[in-house]
């Protein structure tokens, strides 16, 4: 499902309007220390797998049932990596406008097999983090800051 339900019945007397939303996306990781992508069926662009938390839904539950509904790969949520509001709003092809609160985790794949597990992806694929397809400046940096064991915050953000 592309749109949560809950989004829908906003949508419905909001319009296309701006929508300020939390998000979670994971960098999830194999036992071969490749990254799990998808290319995005909305933007044809490759991303990490992310999504929207139902209300009520704890992040890491909800960046644990994006990844599996995504890709059909089971992970465990390991640590945040990145709180980060996202600075330029996304427009969507049906006219929707949103703006994400974006909680990301660092995840271990621990079982399932990688592929399209349904409509918001075209390809899905696991991606040494030395060979990665192009991909936005923001996504990357989620990435390094995963592969590391230091800071969770933005470098440059809150700095002295």
């Amino acid at each position: 499902m592309a749109t949560p339900e809950f989004i829908r019945r906003i949508r419905a007397t909001a319009g296309h309007q701006l929508l300020y939303l939390p998000g979670v996306s994971a960098v999830v990781f194999d036992d071969e220390g490749r990254v799990l992508l998808g290319r995005r069926a909305d933007s044809g662009e490759w991303s990490i797998i992310g999504g929207i938390p139902e209300p009520g839904e704890q992040p890491a539950a909800a960046v644990l049932r994006e990844v599996e509904e995504e890709t059909a790969v089971r992970c465990v949520a390991e640590r945040v990596v990145l709180v980060q509001a996202w600075q330029e709003p996304v427009t969507f092809p049906n006219g929707d406008v949103c703006q994400f609160m974006d909680i990301c985790f660092r995840c271990r794949a621990t079982g399932g097999e990688a592929r399209v597990n349904d409509d918001e992806s075209l390809e899905v694929g696991w991606f040494s983090t030395d060979a990665l397809p192009p991909m936005s400046e923001g996504i990357l940096t989620r990435i390094k800051q995963a592969t590391g064991d230091g800071p969770t915050w933005f470098e440059g953000i809150g700095a002295d």
